[in-house]
């Protein structure tokens, strides 16, 4: 059996450029999905995995993320005081557990591959996941959960990947595969960021998960840049699929890029309805909408 998956990062330092003007005091990460934070959802895919510590890559202005998963004594005891025993239940659902969460600087933005860096003295010698918080994947059982069960098996280095049509392929960091997977497992042999088009080397593209081994830190030690000038995971991805190997897992679910305008707007959508408590009332409204 491989060593447990028990820490997870998140590199939450980005400026979030594209929701101007709403990012500019708010935190990307901090934008709601129907009447919780991107964030949350992530967090909790990570919690229902089994991961035990959570190591936050944050930069300036990103101070109410940390906020967020701690305790808030005024409001508490203003819910408790008014008898909000609810409120009070989905407060203590969020925390974290004191200890079990770390927060480190991501001083310059300088790629991703960099913010995975910066968590390297918390994650140590062990395996880790990396879970971008700009991605969603709305599923029964969590994208990350499903990824440690391929671990668990596997063992090595495990990354997301899912099936797009051809002609969009050129928008994605894309996979190469060694042939058909056996239920949704495959062997990845290369990677190739944003294709031309036609040019592909298959339909599979990387989404944001990974289960990483510790290797990646010497490689991304280098902070040698690459697409634009910025040091990219991507390519010590490769370098540590040259020498440990790596799979791709084909998950179940639906993803939903809350980086773009309607990722974001699809998302909120498709969680709503997915609530018992908006469902009939919101679907009516979208239907008086799109009447109009």
């Amino acid at each position: 059996m491989p060593a447990p998956i028990r820490k997870a990062v998140f590199p939450v330092a980005g400026l979030g450029t594209r929701f101007l003007p709403a990012t500019k005091a708010v935190p990307k990460e901090m934008l709601t999905v129907v009447d919780r934070p991107i964030i949350q959802y992530v967090v909790d895919e990570a919690r229902e995995a089994g991961i035990e510590h959570f190591i936050f890559i944050t930069g300036r202005n990103k101070h109410v993320i940390a906020d967020h998963f701690d305790v808030s004594f005024e409001l508490e005891h203003t819910l408790r005081e008014r008898g909000k025993q609810e409120a009070l239940d989905l407060l203590e659902e969020i925390r974290l557990t004191p200890g079990k969460s770390s927060f480190t600087r991501q001083q310059e933005p300088l790629g991703l591959g960099h913010a995975v860096w910066c968590a390297r003295e918390m994650v140590g010698n062990e395996p880790f996941a990396v879970l971008l918080p700009d991605v969603l994947v709305k599923s029964q059982r969590g994208c990350l959960g499903q990824m440690i069960d391929t671990y668990n098996k596997t063992g090595g280095n495990v990354i997301a990947v899912e099936e797009v049509p051809e002609d969009q392929t050129h928008n994605y960091g894309v996979v190469d595969v060694e042939g058909p997977g056996t239920d949704g497992v495959y062997g990845v042999r290369g990677m190739v960021e944003k294709p031309e088009p036609g040019t592909a080397p298959s339909n599979l593209i990387i989404t944001g998960r990974y289960i990483l081994q510790p290797k990646v830190f010497d490689y991304l030690a280098n902070q040698e840049t690459g697409a634009g000038g910025e040091i990219q995971l991507t390519d010590a991805l490769l370098k540590l699929m040259d020498n440990q190997g790596m799979t791709g897992l084909a998950f179940k679910g639906r993803t939903y890029d809350c980086g773009s305008k309607i990722g974001f707007l699809s998302a909120n959508v498709a969680y709503a309805l997915d609530r018992a408590d908006l469902a009939d009332e919101y679907r009516a409204v979208l239907k008086d909408l799109l009447a109009g």
